[in-house]
């Protein structure tokens, strides 16, 4: 499984296991998946959709970074 963390300015949005998330990167959608090489990246306005232990979930953002590594992808969005 893949451990997703999502973090906004003021507060942890998001924080557990998942089988997939997609991003919305400034080139365009990605969707990472457990053993995921190493990667850091912008992100831009847009949604992150997530597949997780109590079903799917989804977060809009404005924009943000995310870093994939060693299954634990961290993203830093702002709202």
């Amino acid at each position: 499984m893949l451990r997703l963390r999502i973090i906004a300015p003021d507060r942890l949005v998001f924080e557990g296991e998942v089988e997939s998330v997609t991003l919305p990167g400034t080139v365009g959608a990605f969707t990472v998946l457990n053993n995921h090489a190493p990667i850091i990246t912008s992100l831009e306005k847009g949604r992150i959709s997530y597949n997780g232990a109590n079903g799917p979930g989804e977060v809009a953002v404005r924009s943000g970074f995310a870093e994939v590594k060693d299954n634990v992808l961290s993203v830093c969005v702002e709202l």
